[in-house]
């Protein structure tokens, strides 16, 4: 039984968590959440475009099946779906754009 990384720990070191984080400060992205910050939200949408999911109850059941591996995927716990519903609802498009536009400027 492989012990390693999962697929989404490797491509997660590709992202610059700085500028994430100084994208989110300058947004205020994170004012007022209390359990599911911009930075999770956004390791959630990469899994879920990874694996190919497409429905929040889709991604709530994929997390939820794979929860010891949360940690290593870099989140603590799998979030309810209302909670993902809010989360998305909620946050402002604009920290993802900026976070899309940084790899894009680079290359």
């Amino acid at each position: 039984m492989n012990m390693g990384k999962t697929l989404l720990a490797p491509v997660m070191e590709f992202v610059p968590w700085k500028t994430v984080g100084r994208i989110i400060e300058r947004h205020k992205g994170d004012a007022g959440v209390r359990t599911l910050g911009c930075a999770d939200l956004f390791c959630i949408m990469a899994f879920s475009q990874l694996t190919w999911r497409e429905w929040l109850r889709d991604i709530e059941v994929c997390l939820g099946a794979n929860r010891a591996k949360l940690f290593h995927m870099g989140m603590a716990t799998a979030p309810a779906r209302s909670t993902l519903a809010d989360a998305l609802n909620l946050r402002d498009w604009r920290i993802y754009h900026a976070l899309a536009l940084r790899p894009i400027s680079r290359a």
